[in-house]
């Protein structure tokens, strides 16, 4: 197959291209690297990938076959969606209706990267793909949960009126490599606290939780959700390993053999309570369940950040470096 990644040269979309070339498939990388890092995909560049640099909020094309479209491209996390709002309800709005439009000229299967902050704050827990959410549509988070609820609506839309073979799956929690330190997610910043013998801040009383899977578990979901079904969803893709803020910092800082302690700051709004996705669906349809268990995950992610100690905010290509990646 022949498929296209928008925000391709993200964390997500990195993973989904290194996987997709290694089952012997074609990929085209579209990212405006606004969070995208060419340097996710450098070692992917040749015959069968290519990077190609756009907005995917303007209308785009892609030359020859198109198979499949992964719509991976957003803001993710509250530091980057928080500063760009504006641009993370476009990219759910239009970007997401430029990919549809893109799947529905090439006849090809398109999947949403949705979330499980669509659920918002939840009054159901675990969420299954039937709970409605309970979301502030004017808090600040509003920007991110909105644009995905608006994107799913949009997805259905087109595959109901315009018979596009489009699906949405939600996915909750994700760690791994090629996660960006400073990008305000708990997994990253703990392990970047830990590692530089920083006390790691989590927020409020550290007793909300979260369920963490591991990058290469997620990558296999959302595959079998564009390869092996034409299924709309929405379909969670998720660990359900539950764990405390609190608990998750320990585990990581014993997991470094830092001296970091914990620190306790003030809590964001409209954080989430409780997180756990009802993963009965992923299992039934896909055959589908996480197998990399969090501790290995956790191993796997700090070794990666030790070895990269130059992936951080400040780690920017220039110009010309990304000009010799786009065009290698």
């Amino acid at each position: 197959m022949r498929v296209v990644i928008t925000g391709g040269a993200g964390f997500l979309g990195s993973h989904l291209g290194e996987t997709l070339l290694r089952r012997g498939h074609s990929v085209v990388a579209v990212d405006n690297f606004v969070t995208g890092r060419a340097t996710n995909v450098a070692h992917l560049v040749g015959d069968r990938f290519a990077l190609v640099e756009h907005d995917v909020t303007e209308p785009f094309d892609i030359d020859g076959d198109v198979d499949g479209v992964l719509h991976f491209a957003s803001p993710a996390s509250p530091v980057d969606y928080l500063k760009m709002p504006i641009e993370t309800l476009r990219v759910g709005s239009m970007g997401t209706q430029n990919a549809l439009e893109l799947a529905q000229r090439k006849g090809a299967r398109l999947v949403l990267a949705s979330t499980s902050e669509v659920y918002g704050d939840p009054q159901v827990h675990p969420q299954p793909e039937t709970y409605w959410g309970h979301v502030n549509p004017v808090g600040p988070r509003g920007v991110y949960d909105e644009a995905k609820r608006y994107a799913e609506a949009l997805v259905l839309a087109y595959r109901d009126n315009r018979g596009v073979d489009a699906s949405i799956v939600r996915i909750f929690n994700t760690f791994g490599p090629r996660m960006r330190p400073n990008d305000g997610r708990a997994i990253p910043n703990f392990v970047r606290q830990a590692l530089a013998g920083e006390p790691v801040t989590v927020s409020g009383d550290g007793s909300q939780t979260r369920s963490i899977c591991y990058v290469d578990d997620l990558v296999d979901g959302i595959l079998a959700m564009l390869l092996e079904t034409h299924d709309p969803g929405p379909v969670n893709i998720g660990n359900p390993h539950e764990i405390s803020m609190r608990d998750l910092a320990q585990w990581i800082i014993d997991l470094t053999g830092t001296s970091s302690e914990i620190q306790y700051i003030a809590r964001p709004t409209d954080d989430p309570t409780v997180r756990r996705p009802d993963t009965t669906k992923a299992q039934a349809l896909l055959g589908w369940s996480p197998k990399v268990s969090v501790e290995t995950g956790l191993e796997r992610t700090i070794a990666w950040f030790r070895e990269h100690p130059e992936a951080d905010e400040g780690h920017v290509l220039t110009a010309g470096e990304t000009e010799h990646i786009l065009n290698r």
